[in-house]
């Protein structure tokens, strides 16, 4: 039983809705996806999908990429995305997905870990951060911590964070969110959102102050899950 991670998978089944802006590695992505998920995961296996998920503007739109994740092997936890306009009504996703854990201030119990997290957003000093994505970025450091307080409150012995919005901004600095990961001593973000070489960079990656920071969009680990836990 080990414990994946993929963000960004972008399935546009029911929609057209190219990736390939983003360089010739996105070609068919869809189905590099799909085959090397099959390929990796065993059905005894859960996977963490960091947001981005479809594109799909509602529900019917997206339920046919849904239903493809859904039959693929393993358990899903999923996290919302900025384009996961879709998830709306959390009750009508867990009723037509019961297999699918839908992480909204709540968290997955792994074991005695806790799977915790909210999708984030952009942090201050970045170039386009107004007060309204002020107002986002307070709101969503509300929802992390009720996430992670509900798994301390059942007693999980250690904690893990999915989002889908890098921790920092581009300019790798602290941030709120750093700090409340810090605070409530979470041993790993696992987050996605960025594409590109270029956006890559503007990552935190790798161990600070006792936290490790994983960047797992698509792109970046060439379209397969990558294993977390073993």
């Amino acid at each position: 039983m080990s414990l994946y991670a993929i963000g960004d998978l972008h399935f546009s089944t029911s929609v057209n809705k190219p990736m390939d802006i983003f360089g010739n590695n996105w070609d068919d992505h869809q189905n590099k996806i799909i085959n090397n998920w099959q390929e990796i995961v065993k059905e005894e296996d859960t996977v963490l999908v960091l947001g981005d998920t479809s594109w799909g503007m509602n529900m019917n739109e997206a339920k046919e990429d849904l239903d493809i994740i859904n039959n693929l092997p393993g358990k899903k936890v999923f996290i919302k995305g900025n384009h996961d306009f879709w998830w709306s009504s959390l009750n009508k996703l867990k009723s037509t997905y019961e297999e699918i854990s839908f992480l909204q201030n709540s968290y997955y119990k792994y074991g005695n870990i806790g799977i915790c997290g909210t999708r984030g957003w952009l942090c201050p000093n970045e170039v386009k951060f107004d007060k309204d994505d002020e107002k986002i970025y307070k709101r969503e450091q509300l929802r992390l911590k009720m996430s992670l307080d509900s798994a301390v409150k059942d007693g999980c012995d250690e904690l893990i964070v999915i989002t889908h919005y890098p921790p920092t901004n581009d300019k790798l600095e602290t941030s709120e969110f750093t700090k409340i990961y810090e605070e409530y001593n979470v041993k790993k973000v696992i987050y996605g959102h960025l594409h590109g070489k270029e956006s890559f960079e503007m990552g935190l990656r790798g161990e600070r102050n006792g936290v490790e920071y994983i960047l797992a969009s698509s792109d970046y680990i060439d379209f397969k899950p990558i294993k977390i836990i073993e």
